[in-house]
């Protein structure tokens, strides 16, 4: 598609229609590639101020199975086709995962998912999973969620049936990218994934990984397509270059790039959690701060799964400063 630079009275335009409650079409989407960045940011701003809650919505995620992983995703440090120095563990230890769950709770943390490498979890490691999920949701009251690959209805009913509410599986990129970063699934089989959670009553959380080498243009068709993964939450996580693994030597993409991204999920996704995920402790103090009032208004706090995140404390501290309440 050939790309027209748009003014920024035109962006304000857009801007009006989404405020109005309509939904921008995919040839307006795609208009705000390269359109003036203070404009996008300011209409994304108004956006989020009319349609978000300001209440900060916080979720900390625990691996529940690490690495040995038979999918071939460029960017991952836990596939078994990578030699990355990955931690391996095929469930995580109970106590462990308890101790997670009670602290999350205890700060004040919203929601607690477990997440588990490969391209599903099955049998008694989806027993083990789902009993301690349950265990958690009955101790601490805390929303829980997972994120445990390709299930069928079958298993999806199993983690509904102990009390998960919500269920995570990224697109990760565009549709004319994703073959390019992973050939052992595709996008459809996630769509498909998550079609059986949303048939059965689950909210989902659906996003994926910006700068991966995909184009701006690709980033605005990766959030053109998750309209149809229709989801409650988008998590945006930054690549972090993982030795060893195929992606290791990419370039970073810009902080400018970076808010732009979530200046058009916003547009794109006027009432939706946009969520701080993987990677943004590359970014300053002040990009953070206006990524929230571009267009996040959610996160994952605390450590991520396999680099370094943050603190708990701190990440409060920085959503309280921007306006939000933790």
């Amino acid at each position: 598609m050939t790309q027209n630079h748009i003014s920024a009275e035109e962006v304000a335009r857009l801007r009006d229609i989404v405020l109005g409650g309509g939904q921008l079409s995919e040839e307006q989407v795609y208009s705000l590639v390269g359109a003036p960045s203070q404009a996008l940011r300011d209409a994304a701003a108004a956006v989020t101020a009319k349609f978000c809650s300001r209440n900060f919505d916080s979720c900390s995620i625990v691996n529940a199975r690490s690495g040995l992983c038979s999918e071939n995703c460029k960017w991952c440090a836990q596939s078994s086709h990578y030699n990355t120095g990955c931690r391996t563990y095929p469930v995580i230890d109970h106590d462990e995962c308890m101790k997670a769950a009670r602290y999350n709770a205890a700060n004040g943390v919203k929601r607690f998912s477990l997440v588990a490498s490969g391209r599903s979890v099955k049998g008694e490691a989806l027993r083990q999973i789902t009993s301690m999920l349950r265990e958690v949701k009955e101790q601490t009251g805390i929303f829980t969620c997972a994120s445990l690959g390709l299930l069928t209805t079958e298993e999806l009913q199993q983690l509904w049936d102990c009390g998960v509410r919500r269920y995570h599986c990224n697109l990760e990129t565009a549709p004319s990218y994703f073959s390019h970063l992973c050939t052992t699934h595709t996008i459809e089989d996630k769509l498909a994934t998550i079609a059986a959670a949303q048939k059965i009553g689950f909210e989902v959380c659906s996003g994926g990984i910006i700068g991966m080498g995909e184009t701006a243009q690709q980033r605005a068709e990766f959030a053109l397509t998750l309209r149809r993964a229709r989801p409650h939450s988008i998590p945006v996580n930054i690549l972090s270059p993982i030795p060893g693994t195929p992606l290791e030597g990419t370039a970073p993409i810009s902080d400018d790039e970076i808010l732009d991204t979530i200046a058009i999920m916003r547009l794109t996704h006027p009432a939706v959690e946009i969520r701080f995920a993987g990677g943004r402790a590359r970014l300053s103090r002040e990009v953070q701060l206006e990524a929230m009032r571009v267009g996040i208004n959610g996160g994952l706090v605390g450590d991520m799964l396999t680099t370094v995140g943050s603190t708990i404390a701190s990440d409060k501290a920085l959503i309280q400063d921007a306006g939000y309440k933790f």
